[in-house]
């Protein structure tokens, strides 16, 4: 749980700074700063709502719609999009200066985060060389079907 309480901490960390503390870990500065926030998206509210729309993988879809929920955004999907398919309406203005910055700091700190936890984790069970694959230098042939994989349901 210590890796866990390391993200944690800094995500809390992130979102204090785009939200403007000045001193990490002032739960009061970071409360205020977030009603800065939501302040500005309310006052951006006059301005033309533009559909963003975004194609996620499993974990940022989650980081995605928690922070949009957490600046008051409605996260949805048309039927017939997949799973990992988001809209959301805000201004380009709010998006770009404050949803784009956050998420894509609090986003890169979560891929280091499973990253190192995938290496550590692969190399403790199943084999640890971890380095990358050779690179050969010649043309790659057509490739066989690997036709007798196990059906996955």
């Amino acid at each position: 749980m210590h890796d866990e309480e390391r993200l944690k901490e800094k995500l809390r960390a992130i979102e204090a700074l785009f939200a403007g503390a000045t001193t990490e870990g002032e739960r009061e500065a970071a409360d205020r700063a977030r009603q800065r926030i939501s302040a500005r998206l309310v006052e951006m509210q006059g301005e033309a709502q533009v559909e963003w729309q975004f194609s996620l993988n499993p974990w940022t879809y989650q980081l995605f719609v928690a922070l949009a929920r957490r600046y008051g955004l409605q996260p949805y999907r048309y039927r017939r999009q997949r799973h990992t398919t988001l809209v959301v309406r805000a201004s380009e203005r709010f998006m770009k200066g404050t949803f784009f910055p956050e998420y894509d700091a609090m986003s890169k700190t979560l891929h280091e985060h499973l990253t190192e936890v995938t290496k550590r984790v692969v190399s403790e069970v199943l084999n640890s060389d971890t380095s990358e694959p050779a690179v050969v230098d010649a043309e790659p042939r057509q490739l066989q079907a690997f036709k007798d994989a196990p059906e996955r349901k």
